[in-house]
């Protein structure tokens, strides 16, 4: 059954690659020095930088218009995911869809804007621990006027679920402005305190501090 499964990924991958405008990972994008030791082809994670739309837009689109449902979807990505219970008949309903999108992709244009850190500006300095900022004394303030402000929540965009911002660190303008626009965009914040990010939660400054 796993056999099967693997071989029916393999040819999946390489028809959705052939699709114009789709890029399917690979191998050749988790598997190498400092970066993963195997890879999982059933986790299908396809590339629409091609096509200029975002997947949170490819997403919404294939529901709508096919009743397919992606396994998870960023501001350039959507993720399908297959398994042994796969057949013709699911995999062909999902390629049917793909090459549609890829048909419609002018009404899905243009992709809006996300401001994407670089991994040294997703780092922030750690002030206090976790847990005093996020039993202190706090308060919800725009975003606009959350720099440098000691954050008192966590943050997490979904996917990939591994947070942005921490409890005790020191919010920086990227990050937030990472955010913001993944949030327009069509970004999930499922952790946040206001998941419209309409507020950060901060902790409140004690008077005289610098």
């Amino acid at each position: 059954m796993i056999g099967a499964a693997l071989r029916r990924a393999h040819a999946v991958r390489a028809e959705i690659e052939a699709v114009d405008g789709l890029h399917v990972d690979g191998r050749s994008d988790y598997v190498g020095p400092g970066l993963a030791t195997d890879f999982d082809p059933l986790p299908v994670v396809i590339d629409l930088t091609g096509l200029a739309m975002s997947g949170y837009r490819a997403a919404d689109w294939l529901r709508e218009h096919h009743d397919v449902n992606v396994h998870l979807a960023d501001h350039r990505r959507i993720s399908t995911q297959l398994t042994h219970a796969d057949d013709a008949s699911t995999t062909g309903a999902l390629l049917t869809a793909l090459r549609d999108l890829a048909a419609h992709a002018d009404d899905l244009r243009p992709a809006p804007e996300v401001a994407v850190p670089t991994p040294c500006e997703l780092r922030m300095e750690q002030c206090c621990l976790p847990r005093d900022a996020y039993f202190g004394s706090v308060e919800d303030i725009p975003p606009d006027r959350a720099e440098g402000r000691v954050a008192a929540e966590m943050i997490t965009p979904y996917p990939p679920g591994i947070p942005a911002v921490l409890p005790g660190e020191v919010l920086r303008q990227p990050v937030l402005d990472y955010l913001c626009t993944g949030v327009k965009a069509g970004m999930n914040l499922p952790d946040a305190a206001n998941p419209g990010l309409h507020t950060v939660r901060v902790l409140i400054e004690e008077a005289g501090a610098d």
